[in-house]
């Protein structure tokens, strides 16, 4: 593991394998706490699980598709 630069923001990047270890992942929330010249991570709580289906799990800008909607009539002209 390499240094990391922080952002002018206070950023940094967990690298992958520490996200991976700790089970860090998008939404996980994490606390830093000193211990004496050094700061430590550690992870409070996880988001909840991803269904296996993954439904839901993407969200998209553009309008539902009605209940009804045919596409064969529409690619048949109709």
């Amino acid at each position: 593991m390499g240094d990391l630069s922080v952002t002018s923001k206070g950023q940094v990047t967990i690298p992958r394998d520490v996200r991976q270890k700790l089970g860090i992942r998008s939404g996980t929330k994490v606390r830093f706490r000193l211990a004496g010249d050094h700061a430590e991570l550690v992870r409070v709580s996880a988001p909840a699980t991803v269904t296996a289906s993954g439904f839901g799990l993407l969200k998209s800008k553009r309008r539902s598709v009605p209940a009804d909607f045919d596409a064969a009539a529409v690619l048949a002209g109709k």
